[in-house]
């Protein structure tokens, strides 16, 4: 009598590591972990690379001073841990913001995390102004004819002004009516990310073909049904990938809005006090972590775009 065959199992397939393994050897076998480690990797090399060379001089000047013997290594050390770099090196600036969000309170004016929280209430009360107002200008313009021709062109002209120009005027109008704090940043937030969803809500909300719209009418579908049953669904893939655009463009704008009226907290005060005191690791943590958040954004607004069309019963 033959014993039971017991199935072998998968390597890595202990407690506790076979979830993580499988999907990192998943990731590998479809090919996207591979590559974008070596970008990653190949970015570092050049960072450091350059902060050799963009602080070689000021370090060798130093060294010179000193009135020490030293070699070409101990200059390049000293590229790589200098108080005040013209290019900090990656270390530096994880150091920077570990110090700063770690080491210190979240409610403490010294803390990232304060100023991030700051930047991002403004950045996401603009996006979703900025997107409302997208998708109903996108609705205005697909249902009237005299919005498509009068009102797109002025859409499309009003991303020609500079933001750096439009930004103090926006604000020196809004503090001289006694609007301040919040609003105005989200103001000028709502402006720079309303464009690309109306933009892209135009285009999803036509993308319908024209015989499924005469399949609409056949069936005797108001305006309203058409575009509940069918444009809206349509132009899901369209939103989602125009919020991706618009949420940076309102964290942008937030930052910018920081700027113009010398603001103590937000990504943009952090910028603009490591400006004024020449700390360029404080420039490059504050321009990092606005980088961070972005990307979290973004991740955050593709998961909510697999669970919408995994609801619509579409393939991932």
């Amino acid at each position: 009598m033959t014993p039971p065959s017991t199935p072998i199992a998968e390597p890595g397939a202990a407690i506790g590591y076979a979830g993580p393994l499988r999907r990192l050897g998943r990731r590998m076998r479809d090919g996207r972990t591979v590559p974008v480690l070596t970008v990653v990797l190949a970015i570092l090399a050049i960072w450091y690379l350059a902060a050799i060379g963009m602080n070689w001089a000021t370090e060798t000047v130093k060294l010179e001073r000193a009135g020490e013997a030293y070699g070409a290594l101990d200059t390049v050390a000293a590229t790589w841990s200098a108080e005040r770099p013209v290019l900090p090196a990656p270390h530096q600036i994880v150091v920077e913001i570990w110090n700063s969000t770690v080491g210190v309170k979240p409610s403490s004016p010294r803390s990232l995390l304060y100023h991030a929280w700051v930047t991002l209430s403004s950045t996401l009360l603009g996006f979703l102004i900025g997107t409302a107002l997208g998708v109903l200008l996108a609705v205005g313009i697909l249902n009237s004819r005299t919005l498509d021709k009068s009102l797109m062109p002025w859409i499309i002209a009003s991303q020609t002004i500079p933001i750096l120009a439009i930004a103090p005027m926006v604000i020196v109008v809004l503090n001289s009516v006694g609007v301040t704090g919040l609003l105005p940043k989200a103001i000028i937030s709502t402006y720079l990310s309303f464009f690309p969803v109306a933009v892209g809500m135009v285009k999803g909300l036509r993308s319908p073909d024209a015989m499924l719209i005469d399949l609409m009418h056949t069936y005797s579908a108001t305006r309203r049904q058409t575009l509940v049953k069918l444009r809206w669904p349509a132009s899901m893939p369209f939103l989602f990938t125009s919020m991706k655009v618009a949420v940076a463009a309102a964290l942008v704008g937030a930052i910018v809005g920081e700027l113009p009226t010398g603001a103590v907290a937000g990504l943009g005060a952090r910028l603009l006090a490591g400006s004024y005191y020449g700390q360029t690791i404080q420039i490059w943590s504050a321009l990092v972590a606005a980088a961070i958040m972005a990307g979290v954004l973004v991740w955050l607004i593709g998961l909510g775009e697999k669970a919408s069309l995994k609801r619509m019963g579409a393939r991932p």
